[in-house]
């Protein structure tokens, strides 16, 4: 199954991202955007972090989840690999996501991510797939 696609917008990048439930749609949208943001091959899972969140809806928890990964990568660098959702309800999500820092000698950025947007967001819960168009 594919992860996720990439959708082109006049001046950002969105992305589709699918899975088999809709926690794993959710780690497949963390997934493809650490894939724009960098080249993941070379990125090893040395460092954990849990992520907890709760929102009023799932469209609410998308953007939310989303812009807290851009954040840490922002704050503290990590370039996150693979995210877990262990806890997920549609409006609170439990995550541990596992990557490293950033380094310049081993890790090629991509695309500056600013921030996940709500134009065009969806979460559908029947075809477990989502979609955010990112601020670059």
């Amino acid at each position: 199954m594919r992860r996720y696609r990439t959708i082109e917008h006049i001046a950002d990048i969105g992305l589709t991202a699918y899975g088999a439930s809709l926690p794993q749609a959710f780690e497949n949208a963390a997934y493809g955007l650490f894939s724009i943001i960098a080249e993941l091959r070379g990125v090893k899972e040395t460092e954990s972090h849990t992520i907890e969140l709760t929102e009023e809806s799932p469209e609410a928890l998308l953007y939310e989840w989303l812009n807290t990964l851009i954040f840490l990568f922002d704050t503290e660098t990590i370039i996150f690999k693979r995210c877990v959702i262990n806890e997920f309800d549609g409006k609170h999500l439990k995550a541990t996501c596992y990557g490293e820092k950033y380094d310049p000698l081993r890790h090629h950025l991509k695309s500056g991510v600013k921030a996940a947007t709500y134009h065009m967001l969806k979460v559908d819960k029947d075809k477990n797939q989502v979609s955010v168009i990112f601020d670059v």
